[in-house]
């Protein structure tokens, strides 16, 4: 029997229970942001993977395809969503394909398929990195789209330093992280959901007019002129690629908020929003990296809003749509790591479950990524190297090594071959993305002051 509280699924980074008893850890479970609350719908899970996936990384897009070339560029994003839809649909099944248990986190899953330990420490350091990583990423788009909005409509905005929106960014994540559970996070993850549709589209728009406007000719050759810049440049345009589809490191917390019963099994309306999620996903990923190099060739900058200048007006509000996006990208990726530190604080460290300790972990939290945003702002080489780090392994090849060893495929067949061809794409990723994305940032950095005006 599938129960919405399963007392022996409920360890996020244990393995064992610690001496505590059955109804210990159920109090307890009921208490962790991640299992709260079960009472998610389908639609639940289309607008909280729209907000986490359609994030930062579809403004990138159009310069990764300026770094590939249009062919490559453009097959390499519709492969990566057709990959990325098969690994997500093997998560949503292992959600709970063992009769009688839910596995609620990634690691969880983890522990099951490779062992305790073994599948701990493979699983759980990937996700927390691609959570962080997002975070980090986010309070830098939040803080930088921000400013680009303010500065278009107002001369006054252009002397305030980017370091100050950031941190204005990070006191309004202060505030949101209070939230007490992941459906609690339903209207601001709704509201970023739209945002994320309307400023693609905005984007898309203003990059066709842009076009039609000014028919000049176009460089639609390679960014870079010298061999080591080109392949530097395709290296990281992977793990660009590979960061626009991160939504699976909370593909499983997500399933977790969906009530669930024999009859009916949260996988299917969890996998219904999904499908929903990924159409629109198509939709924003294809039309913004499409218009985007057409508009502009290779001379597009690593966020397509700031290529985009004209009209004033939409090109601001563009933006401040994203930061808007954005306050609500950074809560669904940290409620899982919040949950993390809350376990561990209260099941290793003893704490006593509350809202003191809450307030006091995840304003750490939020003020140790906002800081290190505004050490390191530099966009497009966060997207590659972070891309390539980790966001692969989550969502392009870890789930298909859990399908494999758990549901060990016939040889030569679909699953099998599919798995496979997956897990090469995605291992070489992580090995070539992080060596472009580093590059990039070393860069940037040559012309960068920590809390300078920008990262220009």
């Amino acid at each position: 029997m599938v129960q919405n509280n399963e007392a022996s699924m409920v360890e996020s980074g244990n393995n064992s229970n610690d001496g505590r008893t059955n109804e210990e850890i159920n109090d307890l479970n009921k208490w962790l942001p991640i299992t709260a609350s079960r009472k998610a719908k389908w639609w639940y899970s289309a607008f909280h993977n729209v907000t986490a996936i359609v994030g930062a990384g579809v403004l990138g897009l159009p310069c990764a395809v300026s770094q590939l070339g249009w062919i490559p560029g453009i097959g390499m994003i519709i492969i990566s969503w057709s990959v990325t839809l098969y690994s997500f649909w093997q998560l949503v099944n292992l959600h709970e394909h063992v009769p009688g248990k839910r596995f609620d986190r990634y690691p969880e899953l983890g522990k099951h398929v490779f062992g305790l330990k073994r599948g701990y420490w493979m699983v759980m350091p990937q996700q927390i990195i691609v959570q962080v990583a997002c975070d980090i990423v986010y309070m830098v788009t939040g803080g930088k789209s921000l400013r680009e909005s303010v500065k278009m409509m107002f001369h006054w905005g252009r002397k305030i330093n980017q370091t100050y929106y950031i941190m204005f960014f990070g006191v309004l994540q202060l505030i949101l992280s209070q939230a007490p559970n992941f459906n609690s996070l339903k209207v601001v993850s709704f509201t970023a959901a739209v945002m994320s549709l309307s400023y693609s589209t905005i984007a898309s728009v203003a990059s066709i007019i842009k076009g039609i406007e000014h028919p000049k000719a176009v460089n639609y050759g390679l960014r870079s002129h010298t061999t080591a810049g080109i392949i530097f440049d395709i290296f990281n345009s992977l793990g660009t690629i590979a960061f626009a589809f991160a939504g699976h490191s909370v593909a499983l917390e997500i399933q977790a908020t969906i009530p669930s019963t024999p009859e009916r099994p949260s996988k299917s309306p969890m996998w219904r929003g999904v499908v929903v999620a990924y159409a629109i996903v198509a939709f924003c990923y294809l039309s913004v990296a499409a218009s985007g190099f057409w508009a502009f060739g290779n001379l597009v900058a690593d966020d397509v809003l700031v290529t985009l200048e004209h009209p004033n007006w939409l090109i601001s509000l563009a933006n401040f749509m994203v930061f808007l996006h954005v306050l609500g990208s950074y809560q669904v990726f940290a409620m899982p790591v919040f949950d993390t530190i809350e376990s561990f604080l209260v099941k290793k460290r003893h704490f006593t479950p509350g809202r003191p300790l809450r307030l006091i972990a995840r304003s750490i939290y939020v003020v140790l990524t906002m800081f290190v945003g505004i050490c390191i702002p530099f966009f497009g080489g966060l997207l590659g190297f972070f891309g390539g780090l980790a966001f692969s392994s989550t969502s392009f090849f870890l789930p298909c090594m859990m399908w494999l060893v758990s549901q060990k495929p016939k040889k030569w067949s679909f699953h099998w071959i599919a798995s496979w061809i997956s897990i090469i794409i995605g291992v070489s990723i992580t090995i070539l993305a992080p060596i472009g994305g580093a590059r990039t940032i070393i860069i940037s950095a040559k012309n960068y002051t920590l809390f300078s005006h920008s990262e220009e």
